[in-house]
Order: C-alpha cells, then sequence, then structure tokens
C-alpha cells in the first residue's frame, strides 16, 4: 500500500517537474474562445415573417403615402400627406378596402394605434386631432387644439376607463393629456418635464412608463395617470446620470423614432444621425447600436463595393434628398411578434436584424425602383371566423370558404415620393418582366407619373422600327432594331410615346466620343425603365459599336439598363458586349455633332448651357 501512494506522489511530482520544465506562454493561458451568438429556432422565427423579395401587390393614394400601421384587429390604416387616411381589412390572403376619410385639410403629422388595436388617432398641422373606431372604422371624436401638434401618443393599458392621450406642441415644452373619446379640454397640461419642444412621445403599457425625447436630445421618463405623470417608481435608476439616456444629447442628435419591444424590455430608438440605438427599459443603458449612417456605406462602397458604382451613386443621392427634406422621420421602427428581429428601411432595402447577433437575417425589396421609409407588420391569423365555432360537418367539408390557409404575414411599406403602399408577403408577384403585370392595382384615377408604364391606349404597339428625336437644337432621326433586341426597344418606344423623355436635358457630353441622355434628374443617377426596375442586356452579333451615331443604352454595369441612352460620334469597339446597340442615326448627324461640341463643364461634362428632348416621335409598328 505504501509503496503504492509512493508511485502516485512520484508520478504527481514527475507531471509537476515536466510542467516547470516549460518555458514560455502555455496554451492553458490563453483566452476562451467566445461563443458565436446563435438564435435558437431562427428559421421557425423566419418562417413566420414575410420572404418575398419583392412586393407583392400594391394599392394607391391620391397623394404621397407617409404613415402606415397595422392594428391587432386585423386593419391596416395608410395616412397621405393630404391628411386623407384609408382603412383596409387584413384578408386570409392579401388586404380588402373598407373605408375612406378626409380627415385633415392639412398633411398628417403622426397616427397612433392605442395597445387594444380598437382606437386610432392622428394629429395634423391643421391644429385637429381625429380618433376612429378602427373595429368599426368609424370617426368618434374631433379634438380642436390651439396649437400645432408635434407628435401624440396613446398612454393608457387595456381595461382603463379612460383612453388616454398624450400631445406635444411643436412650438413649446408642453405636453398636454386628453381623453382620447372626450372633450377638447386637456385632463392636465406638463410643463417642466423637457427644455425643448418634444419630437416624439412613446409608452412602454405593462410598465406604465412613458418616454419621451425632445429637440436637444434629451429622453426623459414619466408615468400614466396611475402615478399622476410623475417619475416611475419601477425603473432601477434614480439619476439619468446612472444610465446611458444623455446618449443623444452628447452626440447632438434628436431621437425621430422610437419602438418597445414585445416584452416591454427593450427600447429601440432612430436618430437624426441615422443610428439605431437599444436600451434597456428600466435600467437606461445601451445594450446595442447599428450604425445606419451614409458615412458608414460611403465606407462599405470604398471597401468591398456593396453596390455598382453608377446605382450606388443613385441611391445616395436619393438619401441626401431624404435627409435634406426631413423625410427621415417616417424611417421608422418595427419589432417582430417574437421581439427577436428589429424591421425598418434602408439604403439597400428593407432590413430584419437579428437582435440576437446583431447581423441582417433577411432582406427585402432590393431590387425594387423603390426607397422604402414607414413599415408596419402584421403576423398571426386573420380572424376570418371570430365568435364562429366550426362544427365537425363544416371541418370536414370540401368548402372552399371554410379552408384553414394559415397566417400569411405581411409587410406594410410606404416609400419615399410615391402615392402607393407596398405589401411584402411570403408570395412572390407572378411575372416582374410583364409591363401588364398586375401588382399595381389603380385604385385611384392614375397621375401622370402613374401611367408612364402603361401606353397611350390599350393594344397600341409597343414595338417600333424608327424614331425621331426632337432637340431644342434639331431633329435626330433614327433607325431602330426591335427584332434583334425587342426588350431594350420597346422600353425605349413605351417610354417616348408616355412622354417620359419629354424635357430631359443632354447631361453628358464628351467631345468626339459621345452624348448622353434620359435621365429625369438630369445627374446622371436616375431614370427606371417601363417596368420600374433595371432589365438584362441584349447583345447581338450583328449590331456593334463600329461606326459613329450609334444608339445605345447606358448602364452601370451588367444588366442594369433603365432609361439612360447615349449616341456615339465615333467608332467605340471597347464597348461592344457592355452596351447594347439598339439603333442607329440615319439623318441628323450634324445635330449629334453640335450637341458634341457643346462647351461642358471640365468635372461634370454637362454642357453650360441645357440642350434638352422636346419629345420622341416614334413610327413603323413593328410586330415580333
Amino acid at each position: 500500500m505504501t509503496d503504492k501512494m509512493t508511485g502516485e506522489k512520484r508520478q504527481k511530482e514527475e507531471e509537476s517537474s515536466d510542467d516547470d520544465d516549460f518555458v514560455g506562454p502555455s496554451i492553458t493561458d490563453a483566452a476562451p474562445m467566445k461563443k458565436k451568438k446563435v438564435l435558437e429556432y431562427e428559421k421557425v422565427f423566419l418562417e413566420n415573417l414575410p420572404s418575398g423579395e419583392n412586393y407583392e401587390k400594391s394599392f394607391m393614394h391620391r397623394d404621397i403615402v407617409t404613415h402606415v400601421a397595422v392594428s391587432s384587429t386585423d386593419f391596416i390604416i395608410t395616412a397621405s400627406q393630404d391628411g386623407h387616411i384609408k382603412f383596409w381589412k387584413k384578408l386570409e390572403v392579401g388586404v380588402e378596402f373598407v373605408k375612406h376619410f378626409r380627415a385633415h385639410l392639412s398633411s398628417i403629422t403622426q397616427l397612433a394605434v392605442n395597445v387594444t388595436g380598437s382606437l386610432l388617432c392622428t394629429v395634423s398641422l391643421d391644429k385637429a386631432v381625429k380618433v376612429f373606431d378602427i373595429v368599426n372604422f368609424d370617426m368618434i371624436n374631433i379634438l380642436q387644439l390651439g396649437y400645432v401638434p408635434a407628435c401624440v401618443s396613446w398612454i393608457h393599458r387595456a381595461g382603463d376607463p379612460v383612453p388616454e392621450l398624450a400631445i406635444a406642441e411643436s412650438q413649446t415644452t408642453k405636453i398636454h393629456i386628453y381623453d382620447g373619446k372626450g372633450s377638447s379640454t386637456a385632463l392636465k397640461t406638463l410643463e417642466n418635464i423637457h427644455m425643448k419642444p418634444v419630437s416624439i412621445i412613446q409608452y412602454c403599457p405593462s410598465h406604465d412608463i412613458v418616454i419621451s425625447a425632445d429637440e436637444g436630445g434629451i429622453l426623459e421618463y414619466w408615468s400614466g395617470s396611475s402615478n399622476d405623470y410623475e417619475f416611475p417608481r419601477n425603473v432601477k435608476f434614480e439619476s439619468k446620470v446612472e444610465t446611458d439616456l444623455y446618449e443623444f444629447a452628447k452626440n447632438k442628435v434628436v431621437p425621430v423614432n422610437m419602438a418597445v419591444s414585445p416584452k416591454n424590455d427593450v427600447l429601440a430608438t432612430f436618430g437624426s444621425d441615422r443610428k439605431i440605438r437599444l436600451f434597456k427599459i428600466l435600467t437606461g443603458k445601451l445594450v446595442c447600436m447599428i450604425d445606419e449612417s451614409l458615412q458608414h456605406y460611403s465606407e462599405q462602397q470604398q471597401n468591398r463595393q456593396i453596390l455598382p458604382a453608377m446605382e450606388f451613386g443613385k441611391k445616395m443621392s436619393v438619401e441626401k434628398e431624404i435627409s435634406r427634406l426631413s423625410s427621415i422621420k417616417y424611417n421608422n421602427l418595427v419589432y417582430d411578434e417574437s421581439g427577436n428581429f428589429l424591421i425598418y428601411s434602408s439604403l439597400l432595402g428593407i432590413k430584419f436584424l437579428n437582435l440576437k447577433t446583431e447581423k441582417v437575417s433577411r432582406l427585402l425589396g432590393q431590387k425594387e425602383h423603390i426607397r422604402p421609409l414607414a413599415v408596419a407588420l402584421f403576423q398571426g391569423r386573420p380572424k376570418s371566423f371570430t365568435g364562429t365555432a366550426l362544427t365537425a360537418e363544416m371541418e370536414a367539408s370540401d368548402n372552399p370558404a371554410l379552408v384553414d390557409r394559415g397566417t400569411d404575414p405581411t409587410l406594410v411599406v410606404a416609400a419615399y415620393k410615391k402615392n402607393r403602399f407596398y405589401l411584402f408577403s411570403c408570395r412572390s408577384p407572378r411575372d416582374l418582366s410583364s409591363v401588364d403585370n398586375d401588382r399595381d392595382v389603380f385604385n385611384e384615377k392614375p397621375s401622370k407619373e402613374d401611367i408612364i408604364s402603361a401606353t397611350e391606349e390599350k393594344g397600341a404597339p409597343r414595338l417600333y422600327e424608327s424614331a425621331t428625336i426632337h432637340t431644342s437644337v434639331g431633329d435626330i432621326h433614327l433607325d431602330l432594331f426591335p427584332k434583334e433586341c425587342p426588350k431594350t426597344v420597346e422600353n425605349f418606344c413605351v417610354h417616348a410615346r408616355n412622354g417620359y423623355y419629354n424635357g430631359h436635358v443632354f447631361h453628358r457630353v464628351i467631345k468626339q466620343f459621345m452624348i448622353q441622355t434620359g435621365d429625369p434628374l438630369g445627374t446622371g443617377t436616375g431614370g427606371e425603365s417601363i417596368w420600374g426596375g433595371e432589365f438584362e442586356d441584349e447583345f447581338s452579333p450583328k449590331l456593334r459599336h463600329d461606326r459613329p451615331y450609334t444608339l445605345s443604352m447606358a448602364n452601370a454595369g451588367p444588366n442594369t439598363n433603365g432609361s439612360q441612352f447615349f449616341i456615339t460620334v465615333c467608332p467605340t469597339p471597347w464597348l461592344d458586349n457592355k452596351h447594347t446597340v439598339y439603333g442607329r442615326v440615319v439623318r441628323g448627324m450634324e445635330i449629334v455633332q453640335n450637341i458634341s461640341n457643346a462647351k461642358t463643364h471640365p468635372k461634370t461634362d454637362k454642357p453650360y448651357d441645357d440642350i434638352t428632348m422636346v419629345s420622341i416621335t416614334v413610327r413603323n409598328p413593328f410586330t415580333l
């Protein structure tokens, strides 16, 4: 027994000696590898969210759609900048129009749906508040204000006897509390919460906490009526110094949108610097920040070219315009029902951000020719048989009206400068390539812009063999090649017939090379095809850039044709199989030469004196 113990001791000493003999860092000293963050059952969560890369349907308003909302009672509400509101009922598949209100005389500042999904209120520059019963789609109250409202939020819980509204004045620091079903007299006025006008109010019902932010970037916590609008007792800090709530003021940023997670534990904010910040509500601590700034995208583009150069430049110019016109305030944030994903619009499309991994799990609308802004999410199952119990006979029958089609997750989207709202579902439109695709529903009288991609009369020819460009300095006569490149010629001819090219300038002119036009923005970054996006190249061995006066499509890379085109003034063989040749100049060569010799800006190649296309006439219909 003693010999055995002695042997074990000797073995341990030898092992210890071996360890002591080792000189240098041991692998055991290395820091343990961090576990990769993984959202359990991510695939299941994503299956219950919209997955179609393209929108399935779109519906019209008479003016630009600015706000969208979804209620828990299966209604969709859309608002346009002319003060109109439309109610839509979510069906098992798609939506159905219910009612249209001319709610306000001025543009709508904000709309809000209460926690139970039964009440909607809208505020406008016309100093009025309209309250609607969503389930019965009826206006039930009007509050006349003596001031212009900046923002609004319902601040009551389910079951509260008084549905309270908090409305902030746009010119002062005051916040007024109203009974949503009562009179225009405020129940209470809060004057000392903020030092600057309030820009946004958000309510957290499970904790009865109201969070408001002002134009100085200061976030304040206060309670609802249960605690007489005082500082909440259930938060885990006594002073904001203990929190990260000064993050906005420190960076001179104003929160423009906020959203509370379904579990009421996290506040997501979107700032004027285009950064998303997530805070724990009870502690006020910053837990995550996502950079969606233009500088961030520019750096990404320089490092690994996330988009073709021309397409990126086009998108950046739109983003700068959105910032300049303060339209970024419509870029809201939405949680899914699980609280695992944050959904918002961005330069690249609509992102589904996995909050566990802090990575984008899904991107919708990237190929669409829209810049999405406001989003609202419908999840769950439409209540088609609310209050009706299905019998065994009904369940077993072949009646298609009783078939349970399951869930239909749908994302409702408003886009920049569009008088439509778009529905993204798990279904994709049948045929995106057809100009007659019925996914864009004309439920209102179309404007001139809406009929750009439609012909002047039903059944009119779409292909022609010749055309004349009437410019401000003379006519250019063309022969077209519809047989060799039918899609390119169709795009050109339909645009010409609809007057799309009328007034476009020759924005890029290079002497002894070419003249370029077809951009409605006049900068080289705009334009779209008759199908609303980009289309593929059509190369033919018979059609080359082997002579001057060749008509060809401008693009930003392979298969990115829109509406811009150019005419060469010399042979340009290096452009073969890069740009689609679809026509030749047969008369008016001197006009092309005169335009190419115009004095231009050395940096932009744009003529100092605008040369425009007055119109384009197409002749000699062609049938494939």
